[in-house]
């Protein structure tokens, strides 16, 4: 069994105004590159973690339709929760309706063969940014920020302090016999600088072997980026970053 890893793909099949395409011509039929890659590189027998931002859906209904295309893929894939999944509601609730092939990571971990996966969404922090590397594109469709800088900030330390609290809950379930473990995250849960943070501290101090992580697009380099400390290869997914080829975790 061989893990593979790609994020963030933004899937709008019930939405038909939800078009990634609006935020650069490397978009274009990027749903169809994803397809085409995963058939070429992954078998029935690997495992796909897809690391946030699966659908633009608002309901889980319209996600469905999403759902259903991932479920096509090759191999079992395993998904965790993005900043723009709004369609993902409970646990209990999202399980009864998902596709055969399709698992979640939600307070929770996922076993298969010889590797344990867990992780949780994070958030953003003070402790690092990517100005250097990401150009920010506004979103046509998103509504405008109203809140001031200090209220953001405070609303932000309080959802990143939280979502540590599901990580370490979702890391004190990995399998303890597992001969690899790894950890998905949403955000990127270090710096540039591989510096230790918050959550790379937790990460290491679980004995995590890998984390894969997305979020982060319009980049202006096409450089390797984060990688190895002394614990933990870090790797970011984000498909566009990866040009919507499934990134080799572990063969």
């Amino acid at each position: 069994m061989k893990v593979f890893a790609l994020a963030d793909f933004h899937l709008s099949f019930a939405l038909k105004n939800k078009s990634m395409e609006i935020f650069g011509e490397n978009w274009k039929n990027w749903t169809e590159a994803i397809e085409t890659n995963c058939h070429e590189m992954i078998k029935p027998e690997d495992l796909l973690l897809i690391a946030g931002d699966i659908s633009w859906a608002t309901k889980l209904e319209d996600a469905l339709v999403d759902l259903e295309w991932i479920d096509k893929l090759p191999g079992t894939k395993l998904l965790l929760k993005g900043n723009h999944d709004y369609w993902w509601s409970s646990y209990s609730k999202i399980k009864k309706i998902l596709p055969a092939t399709v698992h979640l990571i939600h307070n929770n971990s996922f076993t298969k063969k010889n590797v344990t996966i867990g992780g949780s969404r994070l958030w953003d922090t003070p402790e690092y940014n990517f100005k250097e590397i990401a150009e920010v594109k506004d979103n046509p469709l998103a509504k405008k920020e109203t809140r001031d800088m200090d209220e953001i900030h405070k609303e932000n330390e309080k959802i990143f302090a939280r979502e540590l609290q599901r990580l370490q809950l979702s890391l004190d379930t990995l399998c303890k016999t597992s001969k690899y473990r790894i950890a998905m995250t949403h955000y990127p849960p270090i710096g540039l600088d591989l510096k230790q943070t918050k959550a790379s501290s937790l990460i290491e101090a679980y004995h995590i072997d890998y984390c894969v992580f997305g979020h982060l697009h319009n980049l202006n380099t096409k450089k390797e980026l984060f990688g190895r400390t002394k614990k933990c290869e870090y790797s970011l997914t984000s498909c566009d970053y990866l040009d919507f080829k499934p990134k080799l975790i572990l063969d």
